[in-house]
Order: structure tokens, then sequence, then C-alpha cells
């Protein structure tokens, strides 16, 4: 994987800053679509359900490129599967084995750290990914407290110990007498990090990089952290042929010839504060459209991490569909208020054809233990919008 910039560690820092201002502007959790326009007040309503039906058996679009229509993709809330014996495929006790503690690793920060207790986790990052970890792992029963991202089924009822959006409160964190602490640099304040490792709380730092190369590191480092490595190397390759099928699944329906792909570019967007980005190469969201069957245009264009928009390069880049984070494109008032806002997305084909795709904020580039569910609930909302998960 390539190690972070310094160009990307500020684009990760603005991103984060301008996450926690929208949250602490009113942008809510939405369980429904936002891609039409504000005030509608049927999104309140919406609930996302599966779809038992493979996606090539779904009514597929005639031509990606040129579909009509915004759609918002949905992933069914089922939870975080935890690895068992079973899904080793044998008794696989190490599986089942309970921590072997303590255990000491090297984190993301060259930190060695030793962890001799796991009875009380906290996880925390901006995608919720590291819990989902967690949680994938089978230690779920030990989680004490969450962060804003993570709301999935199991978790939600937990402590919140951030605030303001994702902004981590130390009274709340210590309140809840953490044996470790496993959390990035994607969330802050720093010094409340450093403030828990000074009470004397182990803290492992992961890379905050999200993309579909590096979930078995992150998943690795945890793991090792929490003394189950071997639940760490299964649920690896769970995440991994299952991310593999899902693609191998797209790639059936999507257009065999690259000129045919559809031409996507992944915009981010906080109204209320004025922050829009095109995430490039080496964002996470590059990998994300080839996973998709698509051309990842910000990259055709030499577009790299995550960088201010500008007219130019969105005009330059023509894409066929944008995807958009949904709290984002609330911000900007849903599809109307995006081309109002910005004009040059009128002046390219997905601006022409309202074809904005959005997803949640805390899945769209998450990865980790639900990657797949990411990837097939985002091919439904492109290649068959019409079944993309939501009802009413």
């Amino acid at each position: 994987m390539t190690a972070s910039t310094p160009l990307h560690r500020r684009a990760r820092a603005a991103l984060a800053i301008a996450i926690a201002l929208a949250t602490a502007a009113g942008l809510g959790a939405c369980s429904g679509s936002a891609s039409g326009s504000a005030g509608s007040g049927s999104a309140a309503v919406a609930q996302c359900v599966s779809s038992g039906t493979p996606l090539a058996e779904l009514p597929l679009v005639a031509d990606p490129k040129t579909h009509v229509g915004e759609s918002t993709a949905c992933l069914e809330d089922t939870g975080v599967e935890p690895v068992t014996s079973a899904s080793a495929g044998g008794t696989g006790s190490g599986t089942d084995a309970p921590p072997a503690l303590p255990a000491t690793v090297t984190d993301n920060q060259g930190t060695s750290v030793t962890v001799t207790d796991t009875s009380r986790i906290l996880a925390l990052d901006i995608y919720g990914t590291l819990a989902a970890t967690v949680f994938g792992l089978g230690l779920g029963d030990s989680v004490v407290g969450r962060d804003t991202s993570t709301s999935f089924a199991g978790a939600a009822d937990l402590p919140l110990v951030t605030q303001n959006g994702h902004e981590l409160n130390a009274e709340a964190i210590l309140a809840l007498n953490p044996s470790v602490l496993i959390t990035d640099s994607s969330i802050g304040p720093w010094d409340v990090v450093l403030q828990v490792r000074e009470a004397g709380i182990p803290v492992v730092v992961t890379t905050p990089e999200r993309n579909l190369d590096n979930v078995g590191q992150i998943v690795d480092l945890v793991a090792s952290a929490l003394g189950v490595p071997e639940r760490g190397r299964v649920l690896t390759e769970r995440v991994n042929q299952e991310t593999a099928d899902e693609i191998a699944q797209i790639a059936a329906v999507a257009p065999a010839d690259p000129a045919e792909r559809p031409r996507i570019l992944f915009l981010y967007a906080r109204g209320n504060a004025g922050v829009y980005y095109i995430f490039g190469e080496e964002s996470g969201a590059d990998a994300l459209i080839r996973a998709l069957g698509g051309v990842d245009v910000a990259g055709e264009i030499g577009w790299q991490g995550m960088r201010p928009m500008t007219a130019e390069a969105l005009v330059k880049a023509q894409p066929d569909i944008l995807l958009m984070m949904t709290k984002g494109l609330e911000s900007v008032g849903g599809v109307d208020g995006l081309l109002e806002r910005i004009p040059a997305v009128a002046e390219t084909p997905a601006g022409q054809n309202r074809r904005i795709v959005d997803m949640s904020d805390y899945e769209v580039l998450s990865f980790g233990p639900r990657t797949a569910g990411v990837l097939d609930a985002l091919a439904r909302a492109i290649y068959a919008p019409e079944s993309s998960g939501f009802a009413r």
C-alpha cells in the first residue's frame, strides 16, 4: 500500500473537520434517499430492505452511461457476522479459543503496545470500520461504547463517546473504564487519545487509510492486539472471498467494452461549510469505482488523493455518474440544490441526466467486514436502480 503523503493527511484532516461541522449543524443520519429535492419528507420513513435476488436477475438498466435519474444505495443493517469455527470450515479451535493475553503489537505509528485485558473494548474511527472489525472477530460483547459512525445492529445502543459529530469526548471515554482503545488518526482531537494513553489505557493506532487492498492489514493488527490472530486470519479470508465473489457478480452485468462502462467520479460535499472535494487516485474511491465496473475519471485526469473541487476538473472529467455521501447530498439540498450550487455539474452527463448515486456517509468508504455488502448496494443503485432496496 502506498504510504500516506502530507497532502493526503491534510485532506483527511480537512474532511474530518467538515464532517464534524456538518453533523453539528444538524445533518443527522439518514435512513432514506437524499437524492430528491430537499424537504420532500419522504426519506424519513424509508427503510432499507434486503433482496435475495442475485444482481444479474434484477431488472437492469439498458445503458448505465445514459440512464436518467438519481438513486440511493441501500445496505441492509443485519449487523456484523462474527467468525466462528463453522465459518472456518471445521472444528477450528483457534477461532473459538479465548484471547491469548498479554498480546504485544507494533501499531501503525511504530509504537509497541501491550494489551492485557479485552473485557472492555473501545474501537473508534470516522467510518465505524474498527468497531465492525471487532464485532467480526467475535468480540462484540466486549465493546462498551461507540462513535457516531458505529450504528449497525448490535452496536447502535452502546453509549456514545463522540460529540458534535466525530469529536472524541475524553470524559465519556474514561467514564466507561475501557481496557483497550483501538483508533486511528481519522478521529480526534488527538489530545484526547493521548489523554487516554496517559491514563494507563493501552491505545492501538491503525492506519486511517481505507481501501480494498488493506482490509487484511487492519484486521490483522486489530486481531493481534486483541489476542485473537487466528480469528483475524479467518475474518480476512472471509471478507476477501465475499468481496471477490461480489466483484465477479458485478463484472457479469457491467459492460464488457471499457468504452461502454460508466464514467464515475466521487464528489464529497458539505454545502453548509462550503467544502467540495474530488476523490482521486489513492483515496479509496478509485478502487471502489473500479470494483463497480466503472471508469475512475478522476484518476483519468490525473487527480491524486483528495483535493478541493474545481469547475474545470469537473467539466474535464465528464462523469456519467457522480457518487456522493448521503449527508453531503442533503447538505446542498439534494440533486436540485447540487445543480444550482455547482453549475459545472450541469455541464456533465451526470448532471444532465440527474445521475447521482448516494450512499450513507458511514458505509460508502468504510471497507472492512461489510465491503461486499457495500459493493452490492452500490451496484444495485447503478445497474438496477429500481431494485436498490428501499421500501416506504
